[in-house]
C-alpha cells in the first residue's frame, strides 16, 4: 500500500468531495459509461423521492426523464462531451419538477471509461415564474383592452398593441410621456383629485373616463388603474388598462333614441324636450343668462303635404329639421313636437338677428318632388327668466306668440310680453300706418349724388327713401324701416321703391339727364319669389332706361344669408342687363371668397370705416386692404360717408374709384337733385377738392 504524502493528499481530497456531495442541496448522480446509476446523494433523494437502493444499476431516463433524456446522456457519453440543459423530470409520486441537468465526463478524455456525472439543480419556481411571464406577456400582447404600465413618477414605461390601435400613438411616441398626453379636457381637477386619492389609499381605481385619441378624435373609455407596489420600499408601479366604450355608447344612445326621440326627424320628442327645459332653465338660473323658448310652424304646410302626399311632405320636414338644426349652436336644442311643429331651446340669445336666420334657413328653396316650394315659418318667442313661468306655462306662452307673429304675415316672429304686450299693439298700430302710407303714397326718395373720383364727374345718385307722414312731417328712414324689416310689407314696400326710383330715373332721362340709379334691395325683396320677373317687366315699361346705368344696393349680409340663392338672383339680374353692388361692405363676415364668388361689380365701403380713416390707422389699414383686393378682383370702389376734402384726397391716393357722402351733398328732392347735378357740370371741376367746394 502506497502511504506517500500525495496518496494522503488525494485521499483528503476525495473525502472532501465525498463530502460537498454529501452536503450540497443540489442532486448529484453518478453513472457508469453504461449510463446505469452508481450512486446518488441523499439531495437527489429528497428532489426525487427514488431511493440510492431501488434505483441502482438502472438509467436515469428508465425512472426519471424517460427516452429523450437518456438519449441526450448517450449521446453525451459517446462523444466524450458533457451538457447543460433544463429537462421535466418525475418524482418517485409521479409528480413532476424542473431540473437544471450539469453533466459531464468524470475522465475528460477517456470517452467510456470513467462514467459521467451529473449535478441536479431545482428549476421549478423558475420554470413557473417563466410561464406565468410567458403568459403574462401574451396578455400584454394580445389583449384587446390598452394597457399602460407607468413608473412611480407617472411616466410611461410600455404600452401594449392596443395602445396604439385605441389611441393612434406609437409605442415609441407614448413612452416617457405621462398619460395625461391622452387627456380630453372634458374631466376637471377635482375629478383627478378624486382618482389619485383611491389609488393612494386603495391601490385601485375603476371607471368610466372621456379621453382624446392621437387625431383629435374624443372618445369614451372605461377604465382601470391599479397600483403595483413591489418588495422594494417606496418602488410601485401603475397598471391602466382600458376599453374603447364608444360602440356601447351608442348602443345605449339608441335606446334612449327609441323613447327619446323622433324616429322621422332624429329631432328631440316633446318628452325630451320637457326635460331639457328643464335642464335648461336650471341653467340659466345658475349662470344668469336668458333661454329663449321658440314654438316654431310651418306655414301651410298641410296644404303642401296634402298636396304631395305625405312620402313626398315627410321628407320635406326631415330637409327642415335638418336645416334647423344646422341654424343653431351644439349646446341649443330643436325638438319636434308635432306634425309641422318645433320648439327651439336657445341660451344667452344676444341678437334678434338669431331669429330671423332661424326663418331664413326654413325659407330657402325646397324640392318637393318634381316642383320646387318655398316654405316659410313663423315663430313665437318668451324669454326666461323675463317670463318666470314653469316649463309648460313658458312652451304655452311662445305658442301664444306663435299666433301674434302669423298675423304679420308668414316668416315672422313675435316676443311673448308676459307684461301685457305693449310693444305688440304698437307695432301693430304702425304696420297698419305703414300700409296705409304706402297705399296713399306717402313716401318719397330723395336722391344723394356719386362722384368719380378720377375726373369728379356725377355718375349717378343714391335712391334713399323718406315718409312725409300727414302728422309728424319728413321722417327719416330710422323712424319706420325697422317696423318694415321683417314684416309682410316689406316686399310690397321694396316694389314701391324700385318703381318709383326707375320711373324717376326715365323721367330724367327724357328731359336730357342719363343719371345711374343705385336702389337698396333689402334681403327679403331680393329673395322673394320672381324679383327677377318683377324687375324685368319695369324696365319693359321704361323702354328709354339703359339698364347699365342701374344698380342694385344688396347688404353684404343678404348674401350672405343664402350666399346661393342671392348668386342665383344676381345672375338673373344681371343678365337683364343692370349691375350689383354690394353694400356696406366689411360690416358682414366678409372674406375673400365672396370677391370671388359673388357676382357683384361695386364694392361699397362701409361710411363707418371710412369716417375714422384719418384717425384710426386700421380702419384706415382696411379700407387700403378692400381697395386693393377689389382692384384685384376688378371691381369697382365706392366709398360711402365722405364729408371732407381730405378723405377725397387719400381715397384718391388710395386707388378708390368713386365717393359719396355729406362732403359731395346730402339727399334731396328729385327736383333739386336735377338742379344741383346740372350746376355741377357746368362748373365742370377738374380737382378732387372741387366736390367739396361745390357743396356750398
Amino acid at each position: 500500500m502506497d502511504d506517500t504524502p500525495a496518496n494522503h493528499h488525494n485521499d483528503d481530497l476525495t473525502a472532501l468531495l465525498a463530502e460537498v456531495a454529501h452536503q450540497t442541496s443540489n442532486g448529484v448522480v453518478i453513472t457508469d459509461t453504461q449510463r446505469r446509476v452508481r450512486w446518488v446523494n441523499g439531495a437527489f433523494e429528497q428532489l426525487t423521492g427514488f431511493r440510492l437502493g431501488e434505483i441502482h444499476g438502472r438509467r436515469p431516463g428508465e425512472f426519471l426523464t424517460g427516452p429523450d433524456t437518456d438519449t441526450a446522456i448517450r449521446q453525451a457519453v459517446e462523444s466524450g462531451t458533457g451538457f447543460d440543459k433544463d429537462i421535466l423530470a418525475y418524482r418517485r409520486n409521479g409528480t413532476t419538477l424542473w431540473l437544471r441537468a450539469v453533466c459531464n465526463p468524470i475522465s475528460p478524455g477517456t470517452s467510456g471509461n470513467g462514467g459521467f456525472m451529473a449535478v441536479l439543480i431545482d428549476v421549478t419556481q423558475r420554470k413557473e415564474l417563466e410561464r406565468r411571464l410567458k403568459i403574462t406577456s401574451s396578455v400584454f400582447e394580445r389583449s384587446q383592452d390598452a394597457i399602460i404600465i407607468s413608473d412611480a413618477d407617472n411616466r410611461i414605461i410600455d404600452v401594449n398593441p392596443a395602445f396604439t390601435s385605441i389611441t393612434g400613438y406609437t409605442r415609441e411616441e407614448a413612452i416617457g410621456n405621462n398619460p395625461n398626453m391622452l387627456s380630453s379636457g372634458r374631466q376637471g381637477p377635482e375629478f383627478y383629485r378624486s382618482l389619485w386619492r383611491a389609488l393612494h389609499e386603495q391601490n385601485f381605481w375603476r371607471g368610466e373616463i372621456w379621453n382624446r385619441r392621437k387625431s383629435g378624435e374624443e372618445y369614451p373609455e372605461f377604465l382601470s388603474i391599479t397600483r403595483v407596489q413591489l418588495d422594494e420600499p417606496g418602488e410601485h408601479y401603475y397598471v391602466a388598462s382600458f376599453s374603447d366604450i364608444t360602440a356601447l355608447k351608442n348602443h345605449a344612445e339608441e335606446l334612449e333614441r327609441a323613447a327619446h326621440y323622433d324616429d322621422l326627424t332624429g329631432l328631440p320628442n316633446r318628452q325630451l324636450m320637457v326635460t331639457r327645459l328643464k335642464r335648461e332653465m336650471d341653467h340659466s338660473d345658475l349662470s344668469q343668462q336668458p333661454l329663449a323658448v321658440c314654438y316654431l310652424d310651418l306655414d301651410g304646410f298641410k296644404a303642401i303635404n296634402n298636396q304631395v302626399g305625405q312620402g313626398l311632405g315627410d321628407r320635406a320636414l326631415v330637409t327642415i329639421a335638418n336645416r334647423l338644426r344646422l341654424a343653431v349652436r351644439s349646446d341649443d336644442t330643436v325638438a319636434r313636437v308635432g306634425g309641422d311643429e318645433f320648439v327651439l331651446l336657445l341660451r344667452n340669445v344676444d341678437d334678434e338677428r338669431v331669429y330671423q336666420r332661424i326663418l331664413n334657413a326654413v325659407r330657402q328653396p325646397l324640392s318637393v318632388g318634381p316642383t320646387t316650394a318655398n316654405i316659410t315659418g313663423s315663430m313665437g318667442i318668451t324669454v326666461y327668466p323675463n317670463d318666470s313661468s314653469d316649463g309648460e306655462r313658458l312652451v304655452r306662452h311662445a305658442d301664444q306668440a306663435l299666433y301674434s307673429a302669423k298675423e304679420k304675415g308668414r316668416n315672422n316672429y313675435h316676443f311673448f310680453d308676459p307684461t301685457l304686450d305693449e310693444n305688440l299693439q304698437q307695432r301693430r298700430q304702425q304696420i297698419t300706418e305703414l300700409a296705409r302710407a304706402i297705399r296713399e303714397d306717402e313716401f318719397e326718395l330723395h336722391y344723394q349724388p356719386q362722384l368719380q373720383l378720377r375726373d369728379s364727374a356725377v355718375i349717378g345718385v343714391e335712391a334713399l327713401v323718406r315718409w312725409q307722414h300727414p302728422d309728424k312731417g319728413l321722417l327719416a328712414p330710422g323712424q319706420f324701416l325697422p317696423y318694415i324689416e321683417g314684416s309682410h310689407l316689406e316686399e310690397r314696400f321694396g316694389q314701391w321703391v324700385l318703381r318709383h326710383a326707375l320711373a324717376q330715373q326715365a323721367e330724367w332721362s327724357k328731359a336730357g339727364l342719363p343719371l345711374g340709379m343705385s336702389i337698396n334691395i333689402s334681403a327679403a325683396h331680393l329673395l322673394a319669389p320672381g324679383f327677377s320677373r318683377f324687375l324685368g317687366r319695369y324696365l319693359t315699361d321704361h323702354p328709354g332706361l339703359d339698364p347699365a346705368l342701374i344698380t342694385l344696393e344688396i347688404l353684404e349680409s343678404t348674401a350672405l344669408d343664402d350666399m346661393q340663392r342671392a348668386s342665383q338672383v344676381i345672375h338673373e339680374c344681371r343678365d337683364l342687363g343692370v349691375q350689383i353692388a354690394l353694400d356696406d361692405f366689411g360690416t358682414g363676415f366678409s372674406s375673400l371668397s365672396y370677391f370671388r364668388s359673388l357676382p357683384v361689380d361695386v364694392i361699397k365701403i362701409d361710411k363707418s370705416f371710412i369716417l375714422r380713416m384719418l384717425e384710426d390707422d386700421s380702419d384706415r389699414a382696411i379700407v387700403e386692404s378692400v381697395i386693393y383686393m377689389a382692384q384685384r378682383f376688378n371691381r369697382t370702389v365706392l366709398a360711402e360717408g365722405v364729408e371732407t376734402d381730405r378723405h377725397g384726397e387719400v381715397l384718391a391716393t388710395l386707388g378708390c374709384d368713386q365717393i359719396q357722402g355729406f362732403g359731395v351733398a346730402r339727399p334731396m328732392p328729385a327736383e333739386k337733385t336735377a338742379q344741383w347735378v346740372r350746376q355741377w357740370q357746368a362748373r365742370n371741376p377738374l380737382t378732387v377738392p372741387a366736390f367739396v367746394q361745390g357743396s356750398q
